[in-house]
């Protein structure tokens, strides 16, 4: 009898399922009995990819633009910060933020005499922190690059037309920055989706947790690790084909030249 399959809206799957193997050794049907329960959690691994990629971009966005104008005292504490963040660990982080984070808010209770419900704050919030600030790390170096690939002559013209700072940035360099970033932040999009099974750890039961849940209920480990994977490497496939039509979408067409003739009509 299935394990996982009791809902009806899974039914047509247990039926496409039934002529897999039932092994000893190594089960097929448990792989693919497990994705059902897996993919139930799959709301929340999106939840806190795009939560964590939305808060780094920003961040990282603001690390970049520190970095880059060297802002007296930002920068340095910038610096130190994402040095931090790119030489530890993103379990460690994460450990970090869950234990660190409510430490810090019982100090200010203490302190300030609040009555902050801690217990309250949900893990994702955590988690969600953990992931955005490791984001921000690689993506400002990222887009660093990106703002100073555009063209000064781009930004010396639109400076000339009398726009100050902030509208060059919006206007100009975050635009064409956009264009030449994207790639690689949907590299990052992908690794951080991948990640986020590190969010176990935290107390929080996403897809890989799931799995591992599974896995505790027949001893399936092997089967129910190929089922989370097979989740995990559908969505790679379907961030990166998305990432390629935005890509697509975002690119500068080059015009193409007009053939020039020569005194006599000749084209050359």
């Amino acid at each position: 009898m299935p394990l996982l399959l009791t809902g009806a809206h899974w039914t047509w799957y247990s039926k496409l399922i039934e002529w897999l193997p039932h092994g000893k050794l190594f089960s097929w049907h448990a792989v693919f009995d497990a994705i059902p329960s897996i993919v139930e959690r799959l709301p929340l691994t999106i939840g806190l990819t795009i939560a964590g990629a939305f808060v780094g971009l920003l961040l990282g966005l603001l690390f970049a633009v520190v970095k880059i104008n060297r802002v007296p005292v930002l920068y340095p504490i910038q610096a130190v910060f994402v040095s931090f963040l790119r030489g530890t660990p993103i379990l460690v982080q994460l450990m970090l933020t869950y234990y660190g984070i409510p430490l810090f808010l019982k100090y200010l209770n203490l302190t300030y005499q609040l009555n902050w419900n801690i217990n309250a704050i949900p893990a994702a919030i955590f988690a969600i922190t953990a992931f955005a600030f490791n984001e921000a790390a690689y993506m400002s170096e990222t887009i660093r690059a990106a703002i100073l690939a555009v063209q000064q002559g781009e930004i010396e013209a639109a400076r000339s037309l009398g726009m100050t700072n902030r509208q060059v940035y919006q206007r100009v360099i975050i635009p064409n920055a956009a264009v030449i970033a994207t790639p690689t932040l949907i590299n990052s999009l992908i690794g951080l989706t991948k990640g986020t099974s590190l969010a176990f750890n935290a107390g929080i039961v996403e897809m890989f947790a799931q799995a591992q849940i599974l896995g505790g209920a027949d001893y399936r480990y092997f089967e129910r690790y190929i089922s989370v994977a097979i989740v995990y490497w559908i969505i790679s496939i379907i961030i990166e084909q998305a990432g390629g039509a935005i890509e697509r979408k975002m690119a500068i067409p080059v015009p193409k030249e007009e053939p020039q003739t020569r005194a006599g009509g000749e084209l050359v």
